[in-house]
């Protein structure tokens, strides 16, 4: 498995793209900040960009000091080539930690 850490902005930016075939195992975005975020997160295919018809969870409420798991364990998001993994949040206080794996 492999590791990408990106801090996020209040603009959704990549903070994954799969090259090949890869199986996220897991995402986390942690808030480090003074206050309560929310934050977003977008599953794009290749080619698109972040927007309504992408966006796989909204509005995520993320406590202060807290860690919001958004895919752990069992689960796994499938991505093929080119495809990305986009987020945002209401402040410059969250990192997001995805771990994957190729298939």
């Amino acid at each position: 498995m492999t590791i990408a850490t990106f801090s996020l902005t209040t603009t959704a930016n990549v903070i994954y793209t799969s090259v090949g075939n890869t199986a996220i195992t897991s995402l986390t975005m942690c808030n480090w900040g003074a206050g309560n975020v929310y934050a977003n997160l977008y599953v794009v295919p290749s080619g698109q960009s972040p927007d309504t018809t992408n966006i796989a969870l909204s509005n995520i409420a993320i406590p202060l000091s807290e860690t919001a798991q958004m895919y752990m364990f069992s689960e796994k998001l499938l991505l093929g080539p080119g495809d990305t993994i986009c987020a945002n949040s209401s402040a410059n206080t969250v990192t997001a930690i995805t771990s994957y794996t190729s298939l």
